[in-house]
């Protein structure tokens, strides 16, 4: 027979395992942002509130699949990943929840906001054109859509097209111009390039500078990084390159978004809106952004050094969700005109 005394502590142990986590004071974030520096944010998030901020860390498909596994039985509370496609494909899947928040509202634009609520964008990167400055005069650019004139054969760099950022980009030229006139244009783009699509963003703007082709298409902080970098080589490639932002003269320049979405079977609830709450703060928004050379999807916090040196540029308002829902259109229509 157990003692009074040892069964009250048994019970009273067992009590405190069982007490729900948000009595604990603490919040569970799946991450597919690759920044260990993101410490920072939650030891603030702590300092502010008293809630510890624990966070399983990896790639946003394995993050995804284990939220949609898990369940009901998930401790997650927050799923936060880059690129709109990925946090839609949450939605899709049905694993995210309204947020509720006047103050998160308020703080971020409506077209970097999911319609229903369940995600908020929390930085800005620009789908811009890099350009060789020795070959290519600012003027001879404007849009896109203009990249299929055949004064750019093969002058004309990207990546591969089933990249998430190219999928929206092309999600976004879909639902402006139509399934249509998007695959006459890809046509023609195709047709431009200087090389098959290889590598990544940064290769794009090596090989600018390098002078394999004259233009490239890169998500902004690219640059930022290279400009931002330490080592002689990076510099002095961005040394050999502009930076133009397209479609000034009509719906502006694609955007995307690294963003948050609440969990749907949030167990602290309360505290994850509270670090939501947190992030569109002008504290959190500063360090988001400079970490890696983003705009701040406030738009109350004033960009980095580095990204204000480039002037400010008109974003197109398209919400994210709108081209993100394109993405598998996106994909058979970059597959019909031949981009690898």
């Amino acid at each position: 027979m157990v003692p009074k005394g040892r069964l009250l502590a048994i019970c009273g142990l067992a009590l405190i395992w069982s007490m729900p986590s948000e009595a604990q004071q603490v919040v569970n974030v799946y991450n597919a942002r690759h920044y260990g520096t993101d410490q920072q944010l939650w030891d603030g998030f702590k300092a502010a509130t008293g809630i510890e901020v624990r966070v399983v860390s990896g790639d946003h498909d394995p993050l995804l699949q284990r939220l949609e596994s898990e369940g009901a039985r998930s401790p997650a509370d927050l799923f936060i990943t880059v690129d709109a496609g990925r946090l839609h494909v949450a939605v899709e899947k049905g694993l995210l929840q309204p947020i509720g928040s006047e103050l998160v509202r308020r703080a971020i634009p409506a077209h970097l906001r999911d319609p229903e609520d369940r995600w908020v964008g929390l930085t800005v990167r620009a789908r811009v054109l890099i350009y060789n400055t020795d070959r290519v005069k600012p003027n001879e650019l404007s849009t896109y859509e203009a990249l299929a004139d055949p004064k750019w054969r093969g002058r004309i760099l990207a990546r591969s097209s089933t990249n998430i950022y190219n999928l929206g980009l092309v999600g976004s030229l879909i639902e402006a111009n139509g399934y249509d006139k998007t695959l006459a244009w890809c046509r023609g783009f195709v047709q431009n390039l200087a090389r098959p699509p290889q590598g990544g963003d940064t290769d794009q703007i090596r090989a600018v500078a390098a002078g394999v082709g004259d233009v490239a298409i890169s998500n902004s902080y690219y640059l930022g990084r290279l400009i931002g970098s330490g080592k002689a080589e990076d510099k002095e490639v961005a040394e050999k390159v502009g930076i133009f932002f397209p479609n000034q003269g009509d719906r502006g320049t694609h955007v995307n978004v690294s963003g948050v979405g609440l969990a749907k079977y949030a167990p602290n609830r309360a505290n994850a809106v509270k670090l939501i709450e947190y992030l569109v703060s002008p504290e959190a928004q500063r360090y988001l952004a400079d970490v890696n050379f983003e705009y701040p999807a406030n738009p109350a916090v004033p960009p980095g050094a580095i990204v204000a040196s480039w002037g400010s540029f008109k974003q197109d308002t398209m919400n994210a969700a709108v081209y993100a829902r394109r993405s598998a259109e996106a994909l058979k229509l970059v597959d019909q005109c031949g981009w690898k």
